[in-house]
This record gives C-alpha cells, sequence and structure tokens, in this order.
C-alpha cells in the first residue's frame, strides 16, 4: 500500500509540477525527448535494415551454393581482391549445370541463368531496357517461385528453347495495367514470345532477386538474343542440395566435379568460385554491431543531457516544496518516503519525456514507410528499452535532489522562506 501511494502522490506532483511551469517543464523534458528519440530512432533502423537485409540473404537461400566467377569475398590466404585474376575465370555454362546434376550425388536441384537488358514491346506499348532473366529448368524449384496467373514453363519448353515467357507484376502493370496477360505476345529484338505465366508480386530485395520486374525466358532461346560465349552476364549456377546433405559436403562434392569438369590438374588452383549466402551474414553483423555503437554513442550525449534537464527539475521542484517536506517530516514521515518520493517524480518525468519521443519516432515511421518501400517497423523491444533508458535516466537525475530533500531538517524546512 504505501509503494502505491508513493507513486500515486509521485503522479500528482509530477503533473502539478506540469501544469504550474509548462514552459520549464518542456524545456527540461525536450533532452530526454530528444535523447530517446535519437537512440530509438538509431536502434530502429537498424534492425528494420537487419531485417530488410536478412530477408534479402534468406531469398537467396542458405542451403544453395552459387557457382560463378567471381567469389563474393576475399579467398583464402589473400589480403586483397585480385580483380584481373578473376575475370580470366571461365564463365559458368548450361553444359556445367547439366553435369553437376549428373555427376554430383547430393543435389536436388540445380539452375543455369544469366540476365541482360533489352527493348520489349506489346502491341503500342513499349518498355526500354526492361531485364530479360534467361534460365534452365531447374529455377522454380530452386528459387521456390509461385505463379498467380496461368502456369510455369513445362520442362520441354525449357529444354526446346520454346517462345514462351513468364512475367513478373512490374511487368504486367507497366505494359499491360488490367488487361489479362495470359495468351498475349510480348516482341524482344523481333522475336515474339507467348506469356504463359504471371509470378506472385514478391517486392524487391537487396540482391534484386525478385520475380517482380523479370522477363523470364528459356536460356535456350535467349542464345538468339544475345552472345554468352564472348560477354559476361554474370552467368550462375545455383545448386541446392538433397534434405539432410550438409553444406559443406555439398561444397566439397562440388568442387571436386567441377575441377573434373574442367580438367583442371590437381597442382592448379580453382577458376571458378562457390559462394553461400553464409560468407554475408558474419560481415554484415559485424557492421551493425559497429553502427549499433555509434548509434547508442551519439544518443547516449542527449540523453545524459536530457538527464541534466531532469535533475534541474527536481532540485527546483524540492526547493519550492521544501515547506511540504518539513511538515511531512514533523508529521513522522521518514527518509526514504521522501526519497522515495522524489525519484518516483523524476522517474514520471522522464518517462514522459521518453513517450513523446517514442511516439515521434512512430509517427516517422509511418510516414516513410508510406513514401518509401522500405518497411520501417518500431518493435516492442524497442518501446520497452526506451521506456527502461528513460527510467533509469530519471532515477539517476532524481536521486541527489531526492536525498537532499530527504535530509532536510524539518525545524528549519518549516521555517524557510
Amino acid at each position: 500500500m504505501l509503494i502505491v501511494r508513493l507513486i500515486y502522490e509521485s503522479l500528482s506532483f509530477a503533473f502539478n509540477s506540469l501544469r504550474a511551469n509548462k514552459l520549464r517543464t518542456f524545456l527540461s523534458l525536450l533532452g530526454i525527448t530528444i535523447g530517446i528519440f535519437s537512440i530509438i530512432s538509431v536502434f530502429t533502423v537498424i534492425d528494420s535494415l537487419e531485417s530488410f537485409i536478412k530477408d534479402s540473404l534468406n531469398s537467396l537461400g542458405s542451403e544453395i551454393v552459387y557457382v560463378q566467377q567471381m567469389p563474393w569475398g576475399l579467398e583464402e590466404g589473400e589480403t586483397e581482391y585480385p580483380m584481373w585474376k578473376y575475370i580470366k575465370r571461365p564463365l559458368a555454362t548450361h553444359e556445367e549445370t547439366t553435369e553437376i546434376i549428373r555427376q554430383a550425388n547430393s543435389v536436388q536441384s540445380a539452375a543455369f541463368w544469366y540476365g541482360f537488358g533489352k527493348s520489349v514491346q506489346s502491341g503500342s506499348n513499349e518498355l526500354d531496357n526492361a531485364i530479360i532473366l534467361a534460365t534452365s529448368y531447374g529455377l522454380y524449384d530452386l528459387w521456390n517461385l509461385e505463379v498467380v496467373k496461368g502456369r510455369y514453363f513445362s520442362e520441354h519448353e525449357m529444354k526446346s528453347g520454346a517462345p514462351v515467357t513468364v512475367i513478373g507484376d512490374q511487368i504486367v502493370e507497366k505494359l499491360f495495367k488490367d488487361v489479362n496477360p495470359i495468351g498475349k505476345t510480348l516482341k524482344i529484338q523481333g522475336y515474339k514470345f507467348r506469356i504463359v505465366g504471371v509470378y506472385k508480386r514478391s517486392g524487391q530485395d537487396l540482391f534484386g532477386t525478385s520475380m517482380d520486374r523479370y522477363i523470364h525466358i528459356s536460356d535456350i532461346s535467349a542464345v538468339s538474343l544475345v552472345d554468352i560465349r564472348n560477354r559476361n552476364y554474370n552467368q550462375t549456377i545455383g545448386v541446392k542440395a538433397k534434405p539432410g546433405v550438409d553444406g559443406d559436403y555439398l561444397m566439397a562434392e562440388l568442387e571436386k566435379v567441377l575441377r573434373s569438369i574442367r580438367r583442371l590438374k590437381p597442382m592448379e588452383e580453382n577458376n571458378f568460385a562457390l559462394n553461400r549466402s553464409s560468407q554475408l551474414t558474419g560481415r554484415f553483423e559485424q557492421l551493425f554491431t559497429g553502427i549499433n555503437l555509434a548509434g547508442a554513442i551519439i544518443g547516449g550525449f542527449s540523453i545524459i543531457v536530457g538527464g541534466f534537464g531532469i535533475a534541474n527539475i527536481m532540485f527546483v521542484s524540492v526547493k519550492e516544496r521544501t515547506k511540504i517536506i518539513g511538515i511531512q517530516k514533523s508529521l513522522g514521515a521518514k527518509r526514504y518516503f521522501i526519497l522515495l518520493q522524489f525519484i518516483f517524480e523524476a522517474i514520471v518525468l522522464s518517462i514522459l519525456g521518453g513517450i513523446v519521443g517514442l511516439v515521434l519516432i512512430y509517427i516517422g515511421a509511418l510516414i516513410v514507410s508510406y513514401a518509401t518501400e522500405f518497411q520501417i517497423m518500431l518493435t516492442a523491444a524497442n518501446i520497452v528499452k526506451g521506456l527502461v533508458i528513460s527510467s533509469v535516466i530519471g532515477f539517476i537525475a532524481g536521486y541527489m535532489p531526492a536525498r537532499a530533500a530527504a535530509r532536510l531538517d524539518p525545524v528549519i524546512a518549516i521555517n524557510s522562506l
């Protein structure tokens, strides 16, 4: 009951202080508001960015190995990225994909793909530099693709290079608007492709793996559009392991198979790169740790300034209520009662400033999410973090004024001016 009474009286004193000294309280609480806004907004943006990047990494597939010309980072024993060496490496090919499927026992599915830009026309509508994604049949299983209208390619259509295509949602919006595109024709560089399906809208990720903006065709039919033998279109082979197969085992088997396909001698180094999303995860985690630390330091200074503001309010409050403190002590109030009364008041004031800061962050997150494709969310964890920080700052800022109030002599306090 004593704690409830203390909290009730502290709330009353805090709100009375707000009403009686609006400008002073506003200016003092502004520091806490800015501090909480600074530190929690940094945490919120970083958390949202981290979630976006992790989702992007997941879209790459943690169990998928990418066979490419260049690695996603430094290879073992390297101190710098030798671009000159990687450019000389041969590019991945459709034939290598077929051999990987045939020779590697741990492989569930594999697909070969590359992309390029071309102008696309449908009737009177034209789209400049549209992204054409040319792949082998296995991409459907590899990327877990979803078709919402029509159907996916048949295996025969892919392997024979039939002039059919499955397109993304953004392509539909730009070329067909409200018209059902199934059965319609696209013209790419004079070649006609019949639309057989539309992919489910998935949104853009960090690595551009979304099918929304792609015109997907068979890599066999794309040979008539581009010369992949003599030009780098980032040709890639994606390989997924069978269920229960360890990723390291898949990497080892792929290395063995590819060395055999490319006829590398035992002492020759690999002329291909095997990449996995796990190679990027550790680097991003280090980056986010550093940014979080920097944000905490910057926001911490604002919080400290806000703490001084709360301390100032409390010292003034102690001085204004000296007579009341004297009367309370003369009636038998213990030191801890006075101490807790002012500490609770400081915490309440600090939390009010923190709540205002959190509300501003929430409004800002809604505006940014509405105006851009980047989604920012104020999580429950960050709300709790903001309130806890506010409470701790309130306790620290209120302790010295509360201690001074608790140690007042009741006779001197009652007779003070």
